[in-house]
């Protein structure tokens, strides 16, 4: 971290080869009233600033997006045509300057952005608003030779995108899925409003799957919880650490034992996966892994957690049917009964209260026999949080092995940067893992090396 805290956010400015100018209201003006006189405002001389001052766009919180190389960048339209990144607080003059610096992140390379085609306004790109304003204002500026804008490098990204997702997809049909598969090409960054479970209906194809959910209880669909829980809180220690480094989502086991006498689950132990949603070569090797580490430990597998980075922790219907299955496989063969529990992980919510993460457990009810074509019931599961007395060498070792593994990532948080005005991103992170502290104190000593670690990566 090394530098002193920016008194603002940070204002970044170099767009690449195609940045457009800055204009003043006055040049602004004279550009538009221009067009009645004959006069042609070029492509390279429009801005946000003009778009939002003739109402072709509204400034507003997550409605700007970029999608290069299977990741998603979100940004607010600020007042002024700014733009701020959701992800840093960083302010970019333009589109260009945004594009630039996100595809950088993916591919250090990269020498433009190509904003104005890259950046997407409420899902359309911005050239196209761009193009409105011409027809609206100077109906002839298309006539003008060499104000072409080229969109071949950004079709070409798209194209890649989607050759990608079909390979994928035909490699999947020959492939059996397993509990990773299902966190597979998530869509993420995009404020998204959870929906009441009972206007949900019959199933329906169309529905977009990353639609989230409000939980319901037990007593309100008439049915007591079947098991109880004690979640370990090493355990929460360990899933909120993992679920805070990246800007994607990130999944886990959960390991622990199921009493059949007493009914209690009682999970133990957090098995981080180190390796992306979408590497299925390395995600086989990583489960055989763990399925080791549960049988060394004498523990079985009992559920599974994931994480909406910036989103609220609840379940989307992809997690409803993922949580289905989870639970019908550990079942097993004999039809006895073993509860498999999903957690869903919001580090980086802004609806969060305070610091701390929303750390939300789940089950699924199958819907009712007379309705088998309706989604599941997603219920909250009543959960004893048990306060462990120090911090594991285990878990300290996974902490490391995690921080290793995300050190070069491009979708590495930025500790540095600020999650609110006053409240850096490492503030955040330390601030969320002490809700889950052990009795005894030395663990603060200990973690603060796994910080410094952190400070470096950065």
């Amino acid at each position: 971290m090394g530098s002193e805290p920016p008194s603002s956010p940070q204002v970044v400015e170099d767009g690449g080869e195609e940045d457009e100018e800055e204009l003043s209201g006055g040049e602004e003006a004279d550009l538009r009233s221009s067009s009645g006189r004959g006069s042609l405002l070029t492509r390279r001389g429009i801005t946000l600033r003009v778009l939002l001052k003739d109402g072709l766009v509204e400034p507003g919180d997550g409605v700007l997006g970029i999608h290069y190389l299977g990741k998603n960048f979100v940004g607010d339209l600020l007042n002024d045509g700014k733009i701020r990144w959701v992800e840093t607080g960083q302010i970019f003059n333009s589109p260009s300057a945004w594009a630039t610096h996100c595809k950088r992140l993916v591919n250090p390379a990269k020498k433009s952005g190509c904003g104005w085609a890259s950046v997407r306004y409420r899902g359309q790109k911005l050239v196209q608003y761009k193009t409105t304003w011409l027809h609206k204002y100077q109906p002839s500026a298309d006539m003008v030779r060499g104000e072409h804008w080229s969109l071949e490098e950004d079709d070409d990204e798209d194209e890649e995108e989607g050759k990608a997702a079909v390979q994928t997809d035909e490699k999947n049909k020959n492939n059996k899925p397993g509990l990773h598969d299902v966190m597979v090409s998530r869509r993420t960054d995009r404020e998204r409003i959870p929906v009441r479970y009972c206007t949900l209906g019959t199933r329906d194809a169309t529905r977009d799957p990353h639609t989230l959910v409000e939980l319901s209880a037990f007593s309100a669909i008439n049915r007591f919880q079947p098991f109880n829980v004690a979640v370990s809180s090493n355990v929460l220690l360990l899933m909120d650490f993992h679920c805070h480094l990246t800007t994607s989502e990130v999944v886990g086991y959960l390991g622990g034992r199921w009493d059949t006498n007493t009914q209690l689950l009682t999970v133990l132990r957090a098995f981080p996966c180190r390796t992306r949603l979408a590497d299925r070569d390395s995600a086989s090797a990583v489960e055989e892994e763990i399925c080791q580490n549960l049988f060394m430990r004498g523990l079985s597998l009992v559920g599974w957690y994931h994480s909406h980075p910036r989103g609220p922790a609840l379940p989307s219907l992809q997690d409803i049917d993922s949580q289905m299955d989870h639970q019908l496989r550990l079942q097993g063969s004999n039809n006895g009964f073993q509860p498999c529990l999903g957690i869903i992980c919001g580090p980086y919510y802004h609806g969060n209260q305070g610091v701390a993460s929303t750390i939300t457990p789940f089950w699924v009810v199958p819907p009712p026999e007379q309705r088998p074509n309706d989604y599941g019931i997603p219920v909250a599961v009543e959960v004893t949080y048990v306060q462990d007395n120090f911090l594991t060498s285990d878990v300290l070792n996974e902490m490391m092995l995690l921080v290793d593994y995300y050190r070069a990532a491009p979708d590495l948080v930025q500790f540095s940067q600020y999650w609110c005005p006053d409240t850096t991103m490492m503030d955040k992170i330390k601030g969320s893992l002490s809700c889950h502290a052990p009795k005894d104190q030395a663990y603060s000593q200990i973690l603060e090396h796994v910080y410094s670690q952190l400070s470096n990566m950065n």
